[in-house]
């Protein structure tokens, strides 16, 4: 059994002060692959400490070496991808290429970072003003388990890059892939001091952060409760914050679409990363006149998402985290069916052959009103809504009739159109007929999907404070 490490401080692996063990069990079978010893209260007062006795020569560090330093993790990550992909289908459930995926996309934000830090300017004239954008000071980090790496890396570079220190706080439920990071940054050479983690209980944790005059910044991703909740204690000593919340995309299918192409691409949104991701299309808008069609469409598209180990080469939807997770997922399938909504495809209970490990059929509802239950919460598995509309207004409407506005999708054979409809859609990113991630541009939400924005120049701003000089 793996034993995890849980508390890096002033560039040093530590044994935790807290003693609380706990056992990972792999979702794939439910076998115990770790243990962790979850840091406490002591251990995050030692990182803040630690990340407050580095603040002053980093903050003060060139641009150069910290292009330097973020290059450095880059080509550590790399060299560790093979262990990053093991621990992720082992820890998460990921299917193989998803968790290839994935963890590239570490590597290459903290590359795509370092280049992004080559050309932007510190100071800027304004007007008659010389505005110096200066490093917000010590950022508290916390990151969700369904993208362990993806996340830890998009805030951790781009506070590197401002010239900011760090304390991550990882989800203790993907530790074994947030020790591996960690081990990355380690051996990238960074000041001691300039980032550190503490891993354990989020309440234990959060409290000594959350209280701290000194920890100026937080940016959070996870639940849109815990989110709003960080916000309101951050008022307290001010704290600047980000927050990167939950998500219930409107997915549109315009009447001129191809359906032989929207319909594999509205799986793919609605069933990514085993249906656990924020950004997922989870409710289907597609005209009344064509439900037919998209009704006989679904149902052998939806036959290609073979679900398994997440090891095997054909499979494409792994199990869901955790038990909880899978219980989850149970209750809101249950509930769709109790409030009218009618199965199309999958539906209650593990597949056949799957009685070990967190399996979910992935499920598709028909007949879905906008007013219930799974039209309106974050169900975080592979669950699809399909609803449907009679004009285009009516479209835009249910889809802006939605607490959440991270993402939205729309499919039309006119592009021109599809714009004109993206446009209206009260969501940070629309993705017009294509699932691309674009790493450089700005992420994040309107409405209860969050405050503020990841990636790119927006997202390395976060980090920074303006200061204006008026001579």
């Amino acid at each position: 059994m793996k034993t995890i490490e849980s508390v890096y401080v002033n560039g040093q692996f530590i044994k935790p002060h807290g003693t609380q063990v706990v056992k990972i069990k792999s979702p794939l079978d439910e076998e115990e692959i770790a243990q962790i010893t979850y840091a406490d209260e002591q251990d995050t007062l030692m990182a803040i400490e630690a990340a407050k006795a580095a603040l002053p020569a980093f903050e003060a560090s060139t641009k150069a070496e910290r292009i330097s330093y973020l290059k450095r993790i880059s080509v550590e990550i790399e060299a560790r991808i093979d262990d990053l992909i093991t621990a992720t289908i082992l820890e998460y459930g990921a299917p193989n290429e998803r968790a290839k995926w994935a963890n590239l996309i570490a590597a290459t934000t903290f590359a795509n970072q370092a280049k992004l830090l080559e050309d932007y300017a510190f100071t800027k004239q304004v007007n008659e003003s010389t505005v110096v954008m200066e490093p917000i000071g010590i950022a508290a980090l916390f990151t969700p388990w369904n993208a362990v790496a993806g996340s830890i890396a998009i805030k951790v570079a781009a506070a590197i890059a401002a010239g900011c220190t760090v304390i991550l706080k990882p989800s203790e439920f993907g530790a074994w892939q947030a020790q591996i990071i960690m081990e990355c940054i380690a051996a990238a050479g960074l000041p001691a001091g300039v980032v550190n983690m503490v891993n354990g209980d989020g309440t234990v944790i959060t409290k000594p952060i959350m209280e701290s005059a000194d920890v100026t910044k937080i940016f959070f991703t996870g639940s849109t409760v815990v989110g709003k909740l960080l916000a309101r204690q951050a008022v307290d000593t001010m704290k600047r914050v980000t927050l990167e919340l939950g998500g219930k995309s409107a997915n549109i299918i315009l009447e001129d679409a191809d359906l032989n192409k929207a319909i594999p691409m509205a799986l793919q949104a609605a069933f990514m990363n085993n249906g656990q991701a924020c950004i997922a299309g989870t409710r289907l808008l597609v005209p009344e006149s064509r439900i037919d069609e998209v009704k006989n469409l679904l149902v052998v598209e939806a036959a290609q998402f073979v679900v398994g180990n997440a090891s095997t080469v054909d499979v494409r939807i792994g199990p869901m985290a955790s038990q909880k997770q899978f219980d989850r997922i149970e209750e809101f399938i249950q509930t769709g069916i109790t409030e009218g909504a009618e199965v199309l495809f999958g539906g209650l209970g593990k597949p056949e052959g799957l009685e070990k490990g967190y399996y979910v059929k992935p499920t598709i509802f028909i007949g879905v009103r906008n007013d219930i239950t799974i039209a309106r919460q974050e169900i975080f598995g592979p669950v699809l809504s399909v609803l449907t509309y009679t004009s285009e207004n009516e479209a835009i409407k249910i889809a802006n009739e939605c607490e959440y506005g991270l993402m939205a999708y729309v499919s039309s054979a006119d592009e021109e159109r599809a714009q004109l409809v993206a446009r209206q859609l009260k969501a940070g990113r629309v993705l017009i007929n294509t699932l691309k991630h674009d790493p450089m541009a700005p992420f994040g939400g309107f409405k209860s999907s969050g405050i503020g924005r990841e990636n790119g120049i927006i997202g390395l701003e976060e980090f920074l404070e303006p200061k204006t000089l008026i001579i």
